[in-house]
């Protein structure tokens, strides 16, 4: 009986079979991909190539300074001692020292104030917030080369000039810009049900920006810190009319570079300073690329 019984059962699974749909193989097309891969390797080579050529030079001997072998040839690490010579009027520790105060300082000072700027034209309603948000954008998009007369006027007269206040406020009338701008876009897309949950359960809107706000928005505080101070060390127009032997950051030091034989320019002992200037941004970068990834994105995408 067992086996009368699931005779019809079988057959009706073989006709459901035959009676079946193919199953529609897709191949797999690798033109895309290999395209993407083809794309990334040319961008990576463009960028790189000069990154990797100063890097060559800054390790090849003077006279052989203009050698065309892609590969580093007559290694020595004088370039890197002419860089640091003081006796040759190159002071670029003293110059990295100077940037390094210059860029914290107005990174400290810019996410001070753009953090509440950026929180006050996201979350808060009040008159004149359009007005002042164009103002900040007139502020980022106005010319840095039209800033330097008034501004070398203005520090004469009042006994700036040469002095680290000279270049750390007009690097934070560019910086500021940045962060309030990066912020606001991130502060948009933050769901208001967490701030009010806070003010029901007591908090002040401080205390609620403080305790819930900020904590969340730290990828994109992060990002904005390295973005500013990135700006601010990399800055050389307006250091290179405002700043004082003592004050002078690396961008203007290494421009004013010496060489070990006179009436030559020192191409290897400036590579040499660009490569020292250059690897700690690359090493921070490196080091929080995936805070930096996250920053950037976080507030791309409405949840």
């Amino acid at each position: 009986m067992t086996v009368a019984a699931d005779l019809p059962r079988s057959r009706a699974r073989e006709r459901a079979t035959d009676h079946a749909e193919p199953v529609v193989r897709t191949k797999r097309h690798w033109g895309p991909s290999v395209r993407t891969g083809i794309s990334a390797v040319v961008i990576a080579v463009w960028c790189l190539a000069p990154f990797y050529w100063m890097i060559v030079t800054a390790f090849r001997d003077v006279g052989f300074t203009f050698d065309t072998s892609p590969w580093p040839t007559h290694v020595t690490l004088d370039n890197f001692r002419t860089a640091f010579s003081t006796d040759l009027g190159n002071h670029l520790g003293r110059a990295l020292l100077n940037s390094a105060f210059i860029g914290v300082t107005v990174t400290v000072i810019a996410l001070l104030f753009g953090t509440t700027a950026a929180y006050a034209l996201a979350r808060l309603d009040f008159k004149g917030k359009s007005l002042i948000a164009g103002f900040i954008l007139a502020a980022s998009m106005f010319p840095g080369v039209a800033l330097i007369t008034p501004l070398f006027q203005l520090f004469t007269n009042i006994g700036w000039m040469g002095s680290y206040q000279a270049l750390i406020l007009p690097s934070i009338s560019f910086a500021l810009p940045l962060t309030v701008y990066t912020l606001t876009s991130f502060l948009r897309e933050m769901p208001w049900d967490l701030e009010e949950a806070a003010r029901i359960d007591g908090c002040t809107r401080i205390g609620a920006f403080r305790r819930i706000i900020l904590p969340l928005a730290a990828p994109a505080v992060f990002t904005t810190a390295i973005l500013a101070f990135i700006s601010s060390w990399n800055e050389y127009l307006i250091s290179s009319q405002l700043s004082s032997d003592a004050t002078q950051p690396v961008t203007v030091a290494i421009a004013s570079f010496a060489g070990s034989q006179p009436h030559q320019e020192p191409y290897t002992a400036i590579m040499a300073a660009g490569t020292i200037v250059t690897i700690p941004l690359v090493i921070l970068v490196l080091i929080f690329q995936r805070r930096i990834v996250a920053g950037l994105t976080a507030g791309g995408v409405k949840g």
